[in-house]
């Protein structure tokens, strides 16, 4: 069937719209990775835009010895892993016997857990908390507040729900106990919202800035997303590196030494996200409607 001319106007339209989008997307990271190979005459000209010019890898060169991004980097995946562990551990204990209606005391427990969601102390009384509790300046003050996520404990526990109570019946009374159905029958069955709550657990630890900020004092335990802000905010004079004389006066510029970390702090999430893409898009769905 032939379309009509209105119909391919707005076709071309929608292409040439989508287009513009992509590129003001992709525009600054692309950029950000131009400046970070050029040089520093090509950056002070203002001749870079989406191609290296005078390509080299000085910037990369000046982190990698002075190697305080990969410290944080290490620090970032520690705090990453332990804390997506420990939340997801808790999260299914605490959604599993609250998605049981047999549990007495449940709806209470429920409205006790939503009221939390709802309603907090606030900053200064959870920095008074954890300072009492003697938890500053460690890892612990950013997992222990954060233990449990409300509304991925509740996304969890109406999955649970949808499960089928057959299977879990006919495992008790081959003697089964609650903790043989959760970890063999349950948990494989879990596995799509486990996996997308393992997700958002996992980025929100990685891109986690004020909590690190206000509890870590500790300059050898900072994660990623602090030191790239220290990196952007004031590059250290140590990294920049001049000519003596020759005609590339400035060899090495504040901004490549920016856009080298953010590239470098961008790579494990590019790596991860193309295969975890789809688990963002479920994620949100999953566990949302019963049946």
């Amino acid at each position: 069937m032939q379309k009509s001319k209105t119909e391919v106007f707005f076709t071309w339209f929608n292409i040439i719209f989508l287009a513009l989008c992509a590129f003001a997307t992709l525009f600054p990271f692309l950029n950000v990775i131009a400046v970070s190979f050029s040089s520093g005459r090509a950056i002070n000209a203002g001749e870079v835009f989406l191609w290296p010019i005078e390509f080299n890898f000085d910037a990369y060169k000046q982190i990698i010895d002075d190697g305080q991004l990969f410290v944080a980097m290490k620090n970032s995946i520690i705090i990453t892993v332990v804390g997506t562990a420990l939340n997801m551990v808790f999260t299914i204990l605490c959604a599993y016997p609250l998605s049981k209606t047999r549990v007495k005391g449940r709806n209470v427990i429920l409205m006790g857990i939503l009221f939390t969601m709802l309603f907090s102390g606030g900053l200064i009384p959870q920095f008074l908390l954890v300072g009492n509790l003697g938890l500053m300046n460690t890892y612990w003050a950013l997992w222990l507040p954060s233990l449990i996520s409300v509304y991925n404990m509740f996304v969890m526990k109406t999955f649970f729900e949808g499960l089928p109570e057959e299977l879990e019946e006919s495992a008790s009374m081959d003697g089964a106990k609650d903790f043989t159905i959760l970890l063999r029958i349950v948990l494989p069955l879990s596995m799509p919202v486990i996996a997308a709550l393992t997700l958002f657990y996992a980025v929100g630890h990685w891109n986690a800035y004020q909590s690190v900020l206000i509890y870590i004092q500790s300059s050898e335990k900072l994660s990623l997303t602090v030191k790239l802000f220290q990196m952007i905010d004031l590059v250290s004079p140590e990294l920049l590196d001049s000519g003596e004389g020759t005609e590339n006066d400035v060899v090495l510029t504040e901004q490549a030494i920016r856009s080298a970390a953010i590239f470098i702090s961008m790579l494990p999430i590019l790596a991860v996200y193309p295969f975890l893409q789809k688990y963002f898009i479920k994620g949100v769905l999953i566990g949302s409607v019963k049946g």
